[in-house]
């Protein structure tokens, strides 16, 4: 059975809607990152040596690591899911630039506000790096319901889970109606609902 190696609220969030929204069989292992161990007691460094979530292992051998490739993998053991298009076409290629864009011109830039280290100039670059992709995402969003048109994909996932954490950090998402309609909608998904229970990160 696949196992899912995640944070509460992390962006191991993302391929967890993923697994839910395909409907396959999978198991949860939290992972604390002051011990770097896991709920069922594994050394997580073991498992991902880049100390991260999430991951997904496969098998006794198998761990895939990267939010972008964990979901497309996910995505392609149920295609019927219709959550990423065929390989090949056009279309996966234009989700893979999606995911790409997610990964290093919204989730970056957060991770800023995460860092320890990080001074008050560093995290007003990020504020404003955020406000200009929430401006071209808002506008990308509007008069269609998802990153790709009308079907939900992981790339919506994937941005949900992001928008996530404004919350986190102060951000006000009222400026872009847009982005805040999609929210809404992605949150009424019943695979996001049970996924964000199992996370305790809303009431079951």
């Amino acid at each position: 059975m696949l196992k899912l190696y995640f944070a509460p609220g992390a962006c191991s969030l993302s391929p967890h809607i993923a697994l839910r929204e395909a409907g396959l069989a999978f198991e949860l292992d939290r992972v604390d990152f002051a011990t770097k161990t896991t709920a069922a007691g594994e050394n997580f460094l073991a498992v991902n040596p880049r100390g991260y979530v999430p991951a997904l292992r496969i098998d006794a051998a198998t761990v895939l690591i990267e939010g972008p490739a964990i979901v497309q993998y996910i995505a392609d053991q149920n295609p019927a899911s219709n959550l990423a298009p065929a390989n090949g076409t056009i279309a996966r290629y234009q989700l893979q630039g999606w995911l790409a864009f997610l990964n290093s011109e919204v989730h970056k830039p957060f991770g800023t506000f995460f860092n320890p280290k990080a001074d008050d100039a560093a995290k007003a670059n990020a504020r404003d790096a955020l406000t200009r992709r929430f401006e071209y995402l808002n506008g990308e969003l509007t008069g269609r319901t998802h990153l790709t048109g009308e079907t939900f994909t992981v790339a919506d996932g994937y941005l949900f889970t992001l928008l996530g954490w404004t919350k986190y950090i102060g951000y006000d998402l009222a400026p872009f109606p847009s982005l805040q309609s999609f929210v809404g909608r992605v949150f009424e998904r019943p695979a996001v609902q049970a996924a964000m229970k199992a996370e305790g990160l809303i009431k079951g």
